[in-house]
């Protein structure tokens, strides 16, 4: 029973980020590429190792807080049926990532020249997120 309500509140948390409209720094999970309760539940027991109390820096933490909210989602992507779909939704959310690293980068980061790679890398992830949530919705049955 505890686990399923951890599974039913990360399983929340998850969809409450993914269906927030995409902002300028933001992008949409496509429903369709959404993982199952059972595989959640699965992402959940891996995930419960992993202490960040080691971490000392602001920034550090930030990295890891946009995987925990992206890696679910490039798993559950890989495992549809299809080969192309399974790909096509794991690079949306390994694009996701990208996208979250870059925004800790551009908020912490000291070096201009790695900032302006952090932006360059939001705005050309977004344009190919949007192009493979295209392709998605036209052919993920």
């Amino acid at each position: 029973m505890f686990e399923l309500t951890r599974t039913t509140i990360a399983a929340a948390s998850v969809l409450a980020w993914v269906a927030t409209a995409a902002t300028a720094q933001e992008a949409a999970f496509p429903e369709k590429c959404m993982m199952s309760g059972d595989m959640m539940a699965q992402h959940e027991q891996m995930m419960k190792g992993h202490d960040m109390s080691a971490m000392q820096a602001d920034f550090q933490k930030e990295f890891m807080e946009g995987m925990k909210k992206t890696m679910p989602l490039m798993m559950g992507g890989m495992m549809k049926e299809d080969p192309d779909v399974a790909f096509v939704c794991g690079m949306i959310a390994h694009h996701m990532g990208a996208i979250e690293m870059s925004k800790t980068e551009l908020k912490h980061g000291k070096n201009d020249e790695a900032k302006a790679m952090a932006q360059k890398i939001i705005d050309a992830q977004l344009k190919e997120i949007e192009e493979m949530s295209r392709w998605v919705e036209a052919n993920a049955k």
